[in-house]
């Protein structure tokens, strides 16, 4: 099981396909997910759980000690198979430890599913769509998050 994720604070971010705007957020997380097919129920809580209660808005002193829950920001999912990618061997990368898109389809709507009963607006992207992000970091802060805890 191995569900990835990076994870930028933003002040505002939006998910294009086509020239129209499906998803967007104001203050909050902006997730790009890769998916694995062993990913699982107990996986999609156990990084839920991180993204959402992951300290990294300031507090009144400047610190990074609030989540998004407590300065009430907002969640934007996107669907990126890309994060998977093995570029170690060649000029090429390889993307075969990704799950195949139609498992990786329905794993992403249980996840989205999952986040909306979390208590913060949620946004997404379409999976299987050419799409057109883009973000104002926050900070920068960006952090990778990986249920196996590679990093």
């Amino acid at each position: 099981m191995k569900l990835r994720g990076v994870i930028q604070k933003v002040s505002e971010a939006k998910v294009e396909v086509d020239g129209v705007t499906i998803g967007q957020i104001n203050k909050g997380l902006m997730v790009l997910i890769g998916i694995k097919e062993s990913d699982d129920e107990k996986v999609m809580d156990y990084m839920l759980d991180k993204i959402i209660n992951l300290r990294i808005f300031e507090d009144n002193e400047g610190k990074m000690n609030l989540s998004l829950k407590d300065v009430g920001g907002e969640l934007l999912i996107v669907p990126n198979f890309t994060l998977y990618g093995d570029a170690r061997k060649g000029k090429r990368p390889s993307y075969s430890k990704g799950a195949s898109p139609n498992v990786a389809e329905k794993i992403y709507n249980t996840f989205i599913e999952k986040a909306k009963q979390m208590g913060v607006k949620v946004e997404q992207g379409k999976f299987r769509a050419h799409m057109e992000v883009s973000l104002v970091n926050d900070g920068p802060v960006t952090i990778l998050l990986d249920s196996d805890k590679n990093f």
